[in-house]
């Protein structure tokens, strides 16, 4: 079906040139000549666009087909409600009528996601963003990546914030990750989910190091984790146990005495592994459903079979963890290969179609980084910057965990190269300042990881 037509690229011009006329002001009003982030204000909003461009026209001439145009076309079965009655698209944008209503039916009958509501959410974003593109695809994206750029330069000041020397590393960590500008702009989930991410870290960050409590950042807080919790829930898994020892850490490097800090170091990790897995038992069949603690090693088994029998007809670029019990027990046992899977894979050698490729070239140089990191700042000395750094440990955390959740359930590469963006700018971002942090400070600009 050909969602992409003449029409798409007579309004993209028009679209491109009110976007970087809005994006122009506000670098110029907020970031004036002299400003360390007006560099990178342009150029990171620009690989974003060029990214929801590729990937539509990727989905478009190349898969025939896929997610991010059924959110497009479902988005547009909302907008026709708008021929009968502007109440009835509010109702329809914010999932309100039953599924069986005979004054929705009309609609509702047309959208199979209409049951499922973090498919429905994007649904209800491509409507309301489509409105204003005229029901087409390629500006609708173009404004999807607008917006959802927000989110990542929120990401991108709250640790430039933080580290005023470090601007330049990380901004290629934050801005410039191909994975996270194509996967992480177009009509997608994932881009919805990046964007939440960004400034939930940025709001959480400011309650903590600022101690801003301004009702604009309580309200970026809890729009943001709505969004998350909404569209991909497990994200969250992930996030909040790591931000909760990220609070904790960062209060207990102020104890001057090793014992007792270690202590209460330790106490705080079982306190929140602990609370992790009561959460995750008392709610998680309600709130997590696949995802949650009774049911993740069926969906990761699940995932498994079915991606090898695909496999098996030559269908996709499947990977494979080796055998292993369904349960938590057996999937820890995956732990290395999982993270490792998610990080440094595909190999180039498994790499069988173009755009496996580009991603084995990617995991390719996060590994080398990896590696440039452990043998120039060298083992001890990394864990020993890990040790005295929170927002090191922060990063490693999510990541780390984020890593595992997608690499043990994933088994696709194609699949995993969209659920991983979460967790990839918070590894480079962990990379980053290890490998800086070693640094003297007449050494910074003499050795780069980027």
């Amino acid at each position: 079906m050909q969602y992409i037509t003449i029409l798409d690229f007579v309004i993209l011009p028009f679209v491109l040139a009110i976007v970087y006329a809005l994006a122009y002001q506000k670098r110029n009003k907020k970031y004036p000549h002299g400003h360390p982030w007006r560099r990178y204000f342009i150029p990171g909003l620009t690989v974003k666009i060029m990214g929801a461009i590729f990937i539509g026209m990727l989905y478009q001439y190349y898969y025939g087909g896929g997610d991010t145009f059924n959110y497009f076309r479902f988005g547009k079965v909302i907008n026709s409600s708008l021929n009968e009655s502007f109440i009835k698209w509010v109702n329809l944008l914010f999932h309100i009528p039953d599924y069986y209503d005979p004054a929705y039916y009309q609609y509702t009958s047309q959208i199979p996601w209409y049951h499922a509501p973090a498919n429905y959410t994007v649904c209800s974003i491509s409507a309301f963003i489509s409105f204003f593109s005229l029901g087409t695809y390629l500006p609708a994206a173009v404004i999807f990546a607008y917006i959802s750029f927000g989110g990542i330069w929120a990401l991108f000041r709250t640790f430039a914030s933080i580290y005023p020397g470090l601007i330049r590393p990380i901004a290629f960590a934050v801005l410039f990750i191909p994975s996270t500008f194509i996967w992480g702009s177009g009509i997608f989930k994932d881009t919805i989910c990046m964007y939440g991410l960004g400034w939930l870290t940025y709001a959480s960050i400011r309650f903590l190091v600022q101690k801003d409590f301004s009702f604009g950042n309580i309200f970026i807080a809890v729009i943001s984790f709505i969004l998350i919790a909404k569209v991909k829930i497990y994200i969250l898994l992930g996030f909040i146990p790591a931000l909760t020892m990220w609070i904790l850490f960062t209060y207990t490097q102020k104890i001057s005495s090793l014992g007792p800090r270690l202590v209460l170091k330790t106490l705080v990790i079982g306190l929140t592994v602990a609370g992790f897995v009561f959460l995750m038992q008392s709610f998680g069949e309600q709130y997590l459903g696949r995802y949650s603690l009774d049911n993740v090693e069926e969906t990761s088994e699940a995932n498994r079979r079915w991606i090898t029998y695909s496999a098996s007809r030559k269908e996709g670029s499947a990977y494979n963890l080796g055998d292993f019990d369904p349960t938590i027990t057996g999937m820890l046992t995956k732990f290395p290969l999982a993270v490792n899977a998610t990080l440094f894979r595909p190999y180039i050698w498994e790499s069988g179609k173009v755009i496996i490729f580009l991603s084995a070239i990617e995991a390719l140089l996060f590994l080398f980084l990896t590696l440039k990191v452990l043998f120039t700042v060298g083992i001890k000395r990394s864990w020993q910057i890990i040790n005295a750094n929170p927002t090191v440990q922060f990063c490693l955390i999510f990541s780390i965990i984020f890593a595992f959740a997608v690499g043990i359930s994933s088994y696709n590469f194609g699949a995993l190269s969209r659920y991983k963006i979460p967790c990839l700018p918070f590894y480079a971002l962990a990379l980053v300042l290890i490998f800086y942090k070693n640094a003297k400070p007449g050494q910074r600009l003499l050795g780069r990881i980027i």
